[in-house]
């Protein structure tokens, strides 16, 4: 079975998930070589848009995604990664979740605390 890379100029978007608690942790997009890499290596691997270049979570951090389970869609177009984050948190802003905003009363809101300081991690 094959994904599907011709959609979205060679890549496939990918959801990462915890796989204990189901939350969503942050989206990302592989090429096929971040995909082969991420099965090879069973940690996420990603491939970046704005730097045009591959990727492994945690490379700078240390807080990588080690990976439980993939699932596709469908369309095969598309993935979900069931992951064990390594660390405090898989976003760069210091949460564990990349979705710590909440559309509230007309403006977005912060729904959780950091789990961990970004300057001490990435240099500030």
């Amino acid at each position: 079975m094959e994904l599907d890379f011709s959609k979205l100029n060679g890549l496939i978007p990918a959801v990462i998930q915890h796989h204990q608690t189901g939350r969503v942790l942050m989206v990302g997009f592989m090429n096929e070589e971040a995909f082969r890499r991420t099965v090879e290596t069973g940690f996420a691997t990603f491939y970046s848009r704005s730097r045009n270049k591959m990727w492994m979570k945690g490379e700078s951090s240390g807080h990588k995604i080690a990976v439980k389970e993939i699932q596709t869609d469908c369309d095969q177009d598309c993935v979900v990664v069931l992951a064990e984050p390594i660390g405090p948190g898989v976003c760069h802003e210091g949460y564990e979740s990349c979705f710590f905003r909440t559309w509230k009363d007309g403006e977005w809101k912060v729904n959780a605390d950091r789990t961990f300081d970004p300057d001490a991690v990435y240099g500030g």
